[in-house]
């Protein structure tokens, strides 16, 4: 329906069976939601899970600007770009179901995505600089301020979070051009496009010094925010946003840079002339493989990744018995506060329900534990495992003495979202918390609810009850970590990960 905010999307025209985040609110889609509704759907029905990414990037949502619709109440917010991973994950999930993945689908998606990937280069980097922003990006208000309008100091935001989404869309296009360029030698051209902008966006993000997104001090992400004068600051709020640039990783198998010589080749020699680019980010090239012969494209260097992950797996900040949370519950006792011109804002640690009227109070990143994110971090341990193998490990819980391998602290992490709908030792269900009809009604204790997110303490489903989208990814953790082991995915790599039994070296490289 037109409204004001949509009076640019005049081409719109939703006609379509859509999957949707909340039936209490229906018609209403979000497309970031529906990325990862694809992603379980894959499990029941990868034909219809293809088809709902399709439609985002079809000419009648598609925006001629090349930006995809956020959600019905403002096509024009921001969401983040996850389209392109979960078109591979598809892609790969197909190809280990039935033998092939489907190329066409490939190449119909690559092109579209090219579009979106301009749009975000173009209307997101302010400066040119490689560093991004995008204001809302379906994170609510998890910042200090709202970044979806003007920022009450001026100036601008230079967000840890927009840059790694972006770097993560680089890396799945770099994925698939790879893919395709062995069936058209046109895709290696672009593969060797978006290495070299992964490579650009890592220097630009890793920056050092005192106006960088990395605090050496804290050992944490954090946003910057440039003030009309010139000068600049950190936000230092310990939220996702400082663990989002670890979802920016992606392994490349042996048998993926097989297809694509040149890209090695052209990526090695930029690498030689500008030695410079490599600081901060992972180590790569022919001279840092991983167990197997393994590549790694990741925003994070090993000596980085040991500092996030001791506050990410620490149970007094981002650990809950239940997943990973939001926000680091050290800003219980510890808000952060920024002051301009006399005005306080603040950002607190909140379980539950947000406090603040912004978006309607629809602010509840600021604690909670939401499966989206998650999962993207879930993926990303898997895939340092996969460069790693045994030679990382680290403490989980922090502190606690118990060394595990990154597979292992995923399987954690993922039993942690499972106990969320699995009966307790008392016999009752995180999920419900203190609704009692639902603990003990004989009706509904066994009908379980997917809510859209949950209490950061106790597990306890907040928001939307019916979200069965993105929430709905846990069934794909509780499959992947039953049917394989980590010396399977060490062994296997991306072949395994996606295969119900382990592949032949001819599916491996189908």
């Amino acid at each position: 329906m037109p409204n004001r905010w949509n009076s640019d999307w005049f081409h719109m025209v939703n006609e379509h069976v859509i999957s949707m985040p909340d039936k209490w609110e229906y018609p209403w889609y979000a497309a970031w939601d529906l990325a990862f509704h694809t992603i379980a759907l894959s499990t029941v029905d990868v034909d219809f899970a293809k088809e709902q990414l399709d439609l985002m990037l079809q000419e009648y949502f598609l925006h001629p600007t090349g930006q995809i619709p956020a959600y019905e109440w403002n096509f024009s917010d921001v969401n983040p770009p996850v389209h392109a991973w979960a078109t591979i994950f598809l892609y790969r999930t197909e190809q280990a179901l039935r033998g092939e993945g489907d190329l066409d689908f490939l190449k119909r998606s690559f092109a579209k995505l090219m579009l979106n990937f301009s749009w975000w280069v173009n209307r997101k980097d302010r400066f040119g600089k490689n560093v991004f922003e995008g204001g809302f990006l379906g994170l609510d208000n998890i910042g200090v301020f709202d970044r979806s309008a003007p920022l009450p100091t001026g100036g601008h935001l230079e967000q840890a979070d927009g840059t790694a989404w972006v770097s993560l869309f680089c890396q799945n296009m770099l994925e698939i051009s790879m893919e395709l360029a062995a069936h058209d030698s046109f895709f290696e051209d672009m593969a060797i496009k978006f290495a070299d902008h992964f490579v650009l966006i890592a220097n630009a993000m890793n920056r050092v010094g005192a106006d960088g997104m990395w605090d050496e001090e804290d050992g944490f992400y954090y946003d910057v925010l440039r003030l009309p004068d010139g000068r600049a600051t950190r936000l230092r709020v310990r939220s996702m946003v400082g663990l989002l640039p670890l979802c920016a990783t992606t392994v490349v198998e042996p048998w993926q840079r097989e297809r694509v010589p040149r890209v090695t080749k052209v990526l090695g020699e930029r690498l030689k002339r500008m030695p410079h680019l490599l600081k901060g980010l992972h180590p790569t090239g022919p001279g840092h493989l991983g167990y197997g012969e393994r590549g790694i494209a990741a925003l994070v260097n090993p000596e980085r990744l040991r500092r996030i992950l001791s506050r990410m797996l620490d149970e007094n900040e981002f650990l809950s018995p239940y997943g990973i949370r939001a926000l680091s519950r050290y800003h219980l006792e510890h808000p952060y506060v920024f002051n301009v011109d006399g005005q306080e804002y603040r950002v607190n640690y909140l379980p539950a329900e947000s406090d603040t009227g912004m978006f309607g109070g629809n602010s509840n990143w600021r604690g909670p534990i939401w499966m989206p994110v998650n999962a993207l971090l879930i993926r990303a341990l898997l895939s340092f495992y996969g460069y790693y193998g045994d030679s990382f490990k680290i403490e989980c819980p922090t502190g606690s003495g118990n060394r595990m391998n990154l597979f292992e602290v995923a399987r954690e992490i993922a039993n942690r979202l499972t106990r969320i709908f699995l009966v307790d030792k008392s016999g009752r269900r995180p999920v419900y918390g203190g609704t009692e009809k639902f603990q003990t009604d004989p009706y509904w204790k066994d009908y379980i609810l997917f809510y859209e997110y949950f209490h950061g303490d106790n597990g306890a489903g907040l928001g939307a009850s019916h979200q069965t989208g993105w929430t709905g990814t846990v069934a794909k953790l509780i499959e992947f970590f039953g049917r394989i082991d980590g010396q399977q995915l060490l062994a296997g790599g991306k072949a395994v990960a996606f295969a119900e039994k382990e592949p032949t070296r001819d599916k491996q490289v189908a």
